[in-house]
């Protein structure tokens, strides 16, 4: 017999938090601070005015406001999922070997590497993806980038498209990543195909997802890497273990430490405008807005979880959090 009391739980729950996204998606639509990542050129024609939030559960639900079907490439939030799929096909001791797991304090785009471990810093800067993304096997680019779309499918149910135009964009002005690799190549941190591996690179940012996809991967690693639309394990709980480890400490580029302090969940962020987090056992926030601040992340967003963490209680070291008991009466 079905519990009508959960049931009715449930539905007041979703209705909550409807109201919720809602009224932060009217606050917030009207900001007009940050600038879209020009230095990308294709990504300087994305629309400043759109604005999404999505949300989805450990059980299935979906809800959102605004631009949140609307496509855009992934870029850095690519970063999270690529570490996933190293960890679990070489393990942990080869990953580390390659990358660390230790915030920098510096630029997403920083040419610095640990000297002392002779590895990259962290997986959620550019030095570290791009050592990652050169575990990614294949024989060639293609086969490479068919297995990062594959990997994809099984977060989204749905096999993503790749934007020919911003990856080429991405290939003709991506000479600070080149040095990146090259110096890591100099280091013996990557493999000798570095133009392979940094066109793979560039793909797997310009892979199109909608802020919907970004919170179904979010409910994906809070479920302990279980797809919950599919069912599907899509990654081991331990790897899901590392990875939010690592988003939380590493995932909001040099503006990191501040997340942690005021909103305390695990996230990545994209030049392309998404925010992705994930709030363990309960579900995927996400956000999508182009404009960004100084240090690369989406300001629209960074107020809806600035915010919602406030109001809520949803920063994991909170001692009361609400979003975890049932919905107070109307």
């Amino acid at each position: 017999m079905p519990d009508h009391d959960a049931t009715a739980e449930g539905e007041r729950r979703r209705e909550w938090v409807r109201q919720v996204i809602e009224q932060l998606h009217a606050e917030h639509e009207g900001l007009v601070e940050g600038e879209v990542a020009a230095y990308i050129p294709e990504l300087a024609s994305a629309d400043p005015n759109a604005f999404a939030i999505s949300v989805a559960t450990v059980d299935g639900r979906r809800l959102g406001v605004g631009d949140q079907h609307q496509l855009f490439t992934i870029q850095s939030v690519s970063k999270l999922l690529l570490y996933g799929l190293a960890l679990e096909t070489h393990g942990r001791d080869a990953v580390m070997r390659r990358v660390g797991v230790a915030p920098t304090g510096e630029g997403f785009n920083a040419i610095v590497l640990d000297e002392h471990d002779n590895r990259a810093p962290n997986p959620m800067v550019n030095a570290g993806a791009i050592a990652v993304t050169d575990m990614v096997h294949g024989d060639d680019v293609d086969a490479r980038i068919e297995a990062i779309r594959s990997l994809f499918h099984r977060y989204l149910d749905r096999r993503p498209e790749v934007d020919q135009r911003v990856w080429a964009s991405e290939r003709a002005t991506g000479n600070r990543n080149r040095a990146i690799a090259y110096l890591m190549l100099s280091q013996g941190i990557v493999d000798d195909r570095v133009e392979e591996t940094l066109d793979v690179y560039f793909a797997q940012c310009s892979v199109l997802v909608t802020c919907e996809d970004l919170a179904v991967i979010g409910a994906t690693l809070a479920n302990h890497g279980v797809n919950p639309t599919t069912g599907e394990q899509v990654v081991a709980p331990a790897v899901v273990r590392d990875m939010l480890s690592v988003a939380l400490s590493c995932g909001m580029y040099d503006y990191a430490g501040e997340w942690v302090f005021t909103v305390g969940i695990p996230a990545k962020s994209g030049v392309g405008g998404g925010i992705l987090g994930v709030l363990p056992g309960v579900g995927g926030l996400a956000t999508f807005s182009p404009p960004l601040d100084e240090h690369g992340n989406s300001v629209r967003g960074l107020r809806v979880f600035e915010e919602l963490s406030e109001r809520f209680d949803l920063h994991l070291f909170d001692p009361d959090q609400p979003w975890r008991r049932p919905v107070p009466p109307t």
